[in-house]
């Protein structure tokens, strides 16, 4: 059996991971996305050791961590004291924040530009014994021996595969954000705040100067005003300080800059794969950002098929090995990303978020022996 060609269809930083992961593996890759060009959905993007592990496997960690800073996950309450962990050690809250944009750009010139076709959604696919034809929007089709949905929370992969399950809101939570310039404005360090009412957020310097603010609110209540005045109003259970830092960035963003999302959720899917298909990332298991780590486990995903696919592989029995590893490592990130988001007091929440990134950096064969 000689596997040679693989469709991934999406050009997301899953996509392009699982692209550049598969040719490493001897594949000859087509990476089909949608829009008109590569574009980032968000602003900054915090990659932890393990997703940088990976990036070094496909000897791209050295240009990964050039247009990153090092940062640290560590949560202040609303009067500025420092919420510790002592059960947990510093690595445990060590990660490298970059711009998704940029990150992009980087991916897609890894995985090569040319291999991939912009303005070229999927349409179906068909199975056959020894191969997949995969049918494009713009009228085309392709055959190869994989097809890999890495097309985000919206998976139209997904729905073939798996129908019924389209994304759902995770009722009631909002996050806002955005990337300015620091010009003008005194930020002293990072601070990442778990207030009142549901509302956590912050403001962290970037590796080019810039600051990049969030505001998360659980339960929210319906919005009202523009985006600043909604990010503004959840800023005030951040701060004692009516003019401190993170409302004073706030206040200095151009609404235009300000991005806001109701956040989905993919619910629990009975199976990922196929004999000839896969989904990878958030077209699997798109999750809270609350615990900043999809884009880390959607890496994960990437190189477990890198590791399991090649020239020789059996397709079918590859993807049974790769389902079977990672249906119960995202049942248990979601019990655990539960007990972040359902904790009582901001010093439990810090806690249950080490606890979390504590056991995401463990190595899987060391979960399975404890």
């Amino acid at each position: 059996m000689t596997v040679t060609r693989a469709v991934v269809v999406g050009a997301g930083i899953v996509g392009l991971t699982t692209g550049l992961a598969l040719r490493r593996a001897g594949l000859d890759v087509v990476i089909c996305e949608q829009a008109p060009e590569i574009r980032a959905a968000g602003a900054g993007l915090g990659l932890w050791a393990n997703a940088l592990a990976v990036f070094d496997e496909l000897g791209i960690g050295d240009q990964v961590r050039a247009i990153g800073k090092p940062s640290e996950m560590y949560f202040h309450d609303p009067a500025g004291t420092l919420l510790r962990s002592p059960e947990f050690g510093v690595e445990d809250h060590q990660y490298l924040l970059v711009h998704r944009a940029e990150l992009l750009d980087l991916l897609a010139d890894a995985a090569g530009r040319e291999n991939i076709r912009l303005d070229t959604g999927f349409g179906a696919y068909v199975e056959h014994a020894d191969s997949v034809t995969v049918r494009l929007t713009d009228g085309s089709s392709e055959q190869a021996d994989l097809l890999v949905g890495a097309d985000g929370a919206y998976s139209a992969v997904r729905a073939q595969l798996v129908p019924g399950t389209p994304a759902q809101e995770h009722a009631g939570h909002q996050v806002w954000r955005a990337v300015i310039p620091a010009d003008g404005l005194e930020v002293r360090g990072n601070r990442l705040i778990l207030g009142t009412n549901g509302c956590r957020g912050g403001y962290v310097r970037t590796h080019d100067g810039s600051v990049y603010w969030l505001v998360n609110q659980f339960k929210s209540p319906p919005l009202t005003g523009t985006r600043g005045e909604q990010a503004l109003e959840r800023a005030r259970h951040l701060e004692e300080d009516a003019d401190g830092v993170l409302a004073r960035l706030i206040a200095a963003t151009p609404e235009e800059l300000i991005l806001h999302n109701q956040i989905m959720l993919v619910p629990p899917l009975p199976h990922w794969v196929s004999a000839r298909v896969a989904l990878a990332g958030d077209a699997a298991h798109a999750m809270s950002p609350h615990i900043t780590a999809g884009a880390t486990l959607g890496i994960e995903d990437a190189a477990l098929l890198g590791h399991l696919l090649g020239p020789a592989s059996d397709v079918p029995a590859a993807l049974q090995t790769y389902q079977a590893d990672r249906i119960p490592r995202y049942v248990r990130v979601a019990e655990l990303s539960a007990a972040v988001e359902h904790s009582p007091t901001p010093r439990e929440f810090a806690r249950n978020y080490a606890a979390f990134s504590h056991w995401m950096l463990t190595p899987q064969r060391d979960q399975v022996r404890a």
